[in-house]
């Protein structure tokens, strides 16, 4: 028998508050170098639809906060897989802008997010460590990882892995690539478990580009002409993240399975990185392309970003629990079914892990 890392519980927060893509047409949107769009607003909003394939997003209403919402993810993980929060080992909290109060741009990560939420959640235990982290848009993936280390290594039996985003609070509403941004939260429960070819974590892999690569996604003044620089949003160059994410992720994903032994034959769901429905379609085509197969098998890559929009380190474990807990009709999961999680995002960073449900 050996060490596997078992995911045995998991749970999700979606914010109330739906936010339309017709509710944007009263914007004036403005390029990087603030010079005005000169396309009517529909215009834009149905040609980002088009691209992205978001039509609705949703945002945390005043008064949640990234931290709230990590807490209420994570009560569903542990009451699903039926845990005394007690024996929790670590909480790893996965985010990129801390608590951010509506109507500012001040990120609050003092204490850490997951101090927060191991205070909410009432746990005790001092052994219980709670620690952030910062890895762009594939956060929660390597939190995932972090935590099959810690079991390898037998430094914890337990761990609560939360990815948390309130993209909403940091967006500039003058740059088309606001529309993209969404809040959410989604929280598992990962154990170490004896396991002979039963469930757990098969491989996995990560990369990291930061030469010319380092500000594909980064912090900046608004697009509004006279803004004040002090003031910062998240800020996106879409077609170099896009020429990226296609070049490299199809690779990384690729190296997890073959760590892993899979085939790609094998793998029956892919949750990837809810970013674009355009840009994930092209980089599944292109993983498949890698093994010389030109069709992607149907129904094999789930996907909520119509509905719930970029909630960037939420992403996946929002998605997988709703596929999880049936929320998806269309999509299923079986004792022994293969998945892959891939995730691209700030940094730039690349991960991909490879699960036997």
């Amino acid at each position: 028998m050996s060490i596997s890392t078992v995911i045995t519980g998991t749970g999700s927060y979606i914010p109330p508050v739906i936010k339309e893509n017709r509710e944007f047409a009263v914007n004036d949107f403005y390029t990087n170098s603030q010079e005005p769009i000169p396309n009517a607003a529909e215009e834009i909003i149905e040609k980002f639809r088009k691209i992205t394939g978001i039509s609705k997003r949703r945002y945390a209403q005043e008064g949640m906060s990234a931290s709230d919402m990590a807490c209420l993810a994570a009560q569903k993980a542990i009451e699903d897989a039926a845990i005394d929060p007690e024996t929790i080992d670590y909480i790893i909290v996965a985010h990129n802008f801390g608590n951010v109060v509506k109507h500012t741009i001040q990120m609050d990560a003092v204490p850490s997010l997951a101090s927060h939420v191991k205070h909410k959640l009432g746990i005790r235990n001092p052994s219980c460590i709670p620690y952030d982290l910062l890895f762009g848009c594939p956060g929660w993936v390597q939190g995932l990882m972090q935590a099959d280390v810690y079991f390898r290594a037998n430094a914890a039996k337990r761990c609560l892995i939360i990815g948390t985003e309130m993209l909403s609070r940091v967006i500039d509403i003058y740059d088309r690539d606001s529309m993209i941004f969404s809040d959410g939260a989604g929280a598992c429960i990962a154990e170490a478990r004896e396991t002979d070819g039963g469930p757990g974590l098969l491989g996995s892999s990560a990369q990291s580009y930061t030469v010319n690569e380092l500000a594909y996604i980064n912090m900046g003044k608004s697009n509004y002409p006279g803004s004040d620089e002090r003031v910062r949003f998240i800020k996106m160059q879409g077609r170099k993240v896009y020429e990226f994410a296609l070049k490299y992720v199809p690779v990384a994903i690729k190296s997890c399975l073959d760590n892993a032994g899979v085939p790609i034959a094998s793998v029956r769901k892919i949750f990837i990185h809810q970013a674009n429905e355009k840009m994930d379609e092209a980089i599944i085509k292109a993983l498949y392309a890698l093994y010389q197969q030109p069709v992607v098998p149907e129904n094999v890559m789930p996907m909520n970003i119509h509905e719930l929009g970029n909630s960037s380190v939420a992403t996946i474990p929002t998605l997988f629990d709703m596929v999880r807990k049936g929320e998806l009709p269309q999509h299923n999961l079986a004792a022994g079914d293969i998945v892959v999680f891939a995730s691209v995002g700030a940094g730039m960073n690349i991960n991909a892990v490879c699960y036997r449900i």
